[in-house]
């Protein structure tokens, strides 16, 4: 290997003692102190491959490659340092660090590549602490959404109030948007998060897309009343509604057995929550995904019936509130064919596959063609501190990711 394997590790291992939680937890919550000690970390390694960082004003992590010909785009590659709360210690890291050591790769073997490269630590890439993902990938890209900085963590600090305690000048987003054209293609390597390549086998899996996530925020409201008076028949029970809405989104998402459409309800709160009062006001999430778009267009449709139906039935009234909507996004052919090629030189039978859960490459497929390679994870455990991914297969999507970068560098 051209790469140097020892080093990946110790560079995974630093970076897994902070936010550590437990033996192999971690908890790194987006615009945080916790989150700049990451950067600054990172951004010593990214130092030591030559690139000059710097933190954009959505909460980026950047570190450049000059190139050549600084006027061309760029090759950009990237993930995320933001963790779950209660996560693993290679959700994202995995994209920025073996990004990170295929750069350095490149500075010891005295390449100076014709096209700038950057890699990019994505700001709030996983959504949860305001329950929307994506932040730094979108905001470069000019897509944030109206609203996004007034949204609110558990503890009532609003994105806008994190972004200024980090150190971002809210003002100046436009400064750090990318123009038009100005990105080549984007690189990303991740763990698969899904068992498929560990099933079979296969330290190495090539992606064909990512599929599209519906997030919905549903709320219910009915009445309050004490649970040892009200008679069941005369009962507005908002918790007894959302726990039919609940089965139903799974009954909707496994309808046709084996197709890859999946359905989830994670997050619940209900109000008073008092176990003596029948819930008057139950909030919960839906996320729904899919690689076929109009199939999950159908599945939003029987879901919306149901809920009318159920809250007819119920006597309840309810609110539906979209916090994602987007569409499947499909790999560049060319892009997989070189990642394809650099499998084949070491001698890897490297399934394609598709990725259920979306990435920053989601985002940066609408500004340039993007690939991505997935490495295995033990039992497809993921957003768990079980997470777990080998060194040795990490090495090996380093060594096929440094590979990819050679070769479209080639590319005219």
């Amino acid at each position: 290997m051209k790469i140097n394997t020892k080093r990946l590790q110790q560079h995974f291992e630093s970076m897994s003692e902070i936010g550590k939680i437990g033996e192999t937890g971690t908890c790194r919550p987006a615009h945080t102190d916790t989150e700049k000690k990451a950067f600054t970390i990172a951004a010593g390694w990214m130092k030591d491959a030559g690139m000059k960082t710097r933190i954009d004003n959505f909460g980026n992590l950047i570190g450049r490659l000059e190139g050549k010909d600084s006027t061309l785009p760029v090759l950009m590659m990237g993930s995320h340092l933001d963790s779950q709360p209660y996560g693993g210690r290679f959700d994202g890291v995995a994209g920025v660090l073996c990004a990170i050591e295929a750069v350095t790769t490149l500075k010891e073997n005295g390449i100076v590549p014709n096209r700038s490269i950057e890699i990019i630590s994505f700001a709030d890439e996983e959504g949860w602490r305001f329950n929307k993902g994506l932040f730094g990938s979108r905001g470069i890209l000019g897509k944030l959404e109206d609203g996004e900085l007034s949204r609110k963590d558990k503890d009532g600090i609003t994105r806008e109030q994190a972004l200024k305690d980090f150190g971002c000048d809210i003002t100046r987003f436009k400064d750090s948007e990318y123009a038009a054209g100005s990105i080549y293609c984007f690189l990303e390597l991740h763990i698969e998060q899904g068992p498929v390549l560990d099933i079979a086998n296969k330290p190495i899996g090539i992606v064909t897309g990512i599929s599209g996530p519906l997030w919905l925020t549903v709320k219910l409201k009915g009445v309050a009343g004490h649970t040892g008076s009200v008679p069941m028949p005369l009962r507005k029970d908002a918790l007894l509604g959302a726990a039919e809405i609940i089965v139903a989104v799974n009954e909707i998402a496994s309808q046709i057995p084996g197709d890859p459409t999946v359905g989830t309800v994670a997050t619940i709160n209900v109000f008073p929550a008092s176990r003596n009062i029948i819930a008057e006001e139950v909030e919960f999430t839906i996320d729904l995904r899919d690689i076929d778009l109009d199939r999950r267009h159908r599945y939003e449709k029987q879901l919306i019936d149901k809920i009318n139906a159920i809250t007819e039935k119920r006597g309840l009234t309810y609110s539906i509130k979209e916090d994602t909507n987007s569409e499947p996004r499909y790999c560049a052919d060319w892009i997989k064919n070189i990642i394809k090629d650099n499998c084949i030189k070491l001698s890897l039978d490297a399934p394609e596959l598709m990725s259920g859960p979306f990435h920053d490459s989601l985002a940066l497929s609408y500004a340039c063609d993007y690939g991505m390679i997935f490495i295995r994870c033990k039992d497809g455990i993921s957003h768990n501190p079980m997470e777990y991914s080998s060194y040795e297969d990490l090495a090996l999507g380093t060594e096929i990711l440094y590979g990819t970068v050679l070769d479209i560098l080639d590319k005219k």
